[in-house]
């Protein structure tokens, strides 16, 4: 009895770390490194939109509404890869989204790789 026990605990706190890693998800409300934008990612149909909220510079022609749809697999737990399509400026960009604690890092690249840009980001809250 007591052997039978230990083993369901066992298995239900492997299952909850399961289910935990599972959900390590970007979607959420970020706020990025910067400090010039907060992005809301979310599904949108089969995908991931990440859109913006609030911009503080629009100098560089990011505007709130503005939009990337986001193609992606999940390669590993918190790890996810895949294209980000720019529908204002005809883009399509290769991303690299990891999810990890509390943080969010993503990495565009353009030109097979050659040109990247990494990003910083911290949940924002609310939105």
């Amino acid at each position: 009895m007591l052997k039978a026990a230990a083993a369901f605990w066992s298995l239900t706190i492997v299952g909850c770390a399961a289910l935990a890693a599972q959900e390590r998800s970007p979607n959420g409300v970020w706020l990025r490194d910067d400090g010039n934008a907060r992005v809301r990612i979310a599904s949108c149909g089969s995908n991931l939109c990440a859109t913006n909220l609030w911009i503080k510079d629009t100098s560089k022609g990011e505007e709130v509404g503005d939009k990337l749809i986001m193609s992606l697999d999940r390669q590993s737990d918190g790890i996810l890869t895949g294209t980000a399509f720019d529908p204002k400026r005809n883009r399509t960009y290769d991303i690299t989204v990891i999810v990890s604690g509390n943080t969010l890092k993503t990495r565009g690249c353009i030109f097979a790789g050659l040109l990247c840009r990494d990003v910083n980001w911290t949940p924002a809250g609310g939105g």
